[in-house]
C-alpha cells in the first residue's frame, strides 16, 4: 500500500510540473498589444486578435514609467527579450525596458529608470491582492500565462497604449 501510495505521489507531483508549460501550433504572435486603461493585453497574428486577457498592472498604473520604484507600468514600443521559466511569479517574459530615451530621462534626472518589466504570472503571496498590485509589470492568471508563454516567441514586439 504504502509503494503504492509513493508511486501515485510521484505521478501526480510529475504532471504538476509537466502542465506548466504548454505546446502551441497555431498562427505566430506577430504583436503584442497592452491597453493599459482597458485593463486588457491581445495577442495579433497580423492584424488578427487571436487571443485577449485581462491584466492588472503597476500599483500606481496612470502614466508612463519613468523611474525606479514608481509602481508605474511602461508606455510605448519593446521587445520580449528574455523568459523565465523559473520565476518566482510562476512563468515571465522580460519586456525590452528600458530603452534609451527612457535611460536618458531618468539619467538627466539623476535617477534609475528601473528595470526588470515582465508579463508574468500571480504568486501564491499575491493570490489575493487587487488588480494593479506589481511594481510596474503586467500580470494575469497562471493559467493564462502559461498560454502566453508558450505562444509569445522572444523578438515578439510588445506595444503599451494608455
Amino acid at each position: 500500500m504504502l509503494r503504492v501510495i509513493l508511486i501515485l505521489a510521484t505521478v501526480f507531483s510529475l504532471a504538476g510540473c509537466a502542465s506548466k508549460f504548454r505546446s502551441y501550433d497555431g498562427p505566430a504572435v506577430t504583436w503584442v498589444v497592452v491597453n493599459k486603461g482597458a485593463r486588457k493585453m491581445y495577442l495579433m497574428h497580423e492584424d488578427q486578435v487571436l487571443r485577449s486577457y485581462d491584466i492588472g498592472l503597476g500599483f500606481a498604473p496612470e502614466g508612463h514609467k519613468q523611474f525606479e520604484g514608481d509602481g508605474k507600468t511602461p508606455e510605448g514600443t519593446y521587445v520580449i527579450n528574455r523568459r523565465n521559466p523559473n520565476s518566482e511569479f510562476h512563468l515571465s517574459l522580460g519586456i525590452s525596458y528600458p530603452n534609451g530615451r527612457d535611460r536618458a530621462y531618468a539619467q538627466a534626472r539623476g535617477r534609475s529608470p528601473g528595470g526588470d518589466i515582465f508579463i508574468h504570472g500571480r504568486p501564491w503571496k499575491n493570490r489575493k491582492g487587487g488588480r494593479d498590485w506589481t511594481a510596474g509589470c503586467i500580470a494575469v492568471p497562471n493559467r493564462h500565462i502559461e498560454e502566453i508563454y508558450a505562444t509569445v516567441r522572444n523578438g515578439t514586439p510588445v506595444t503599451i497604449n494608455p
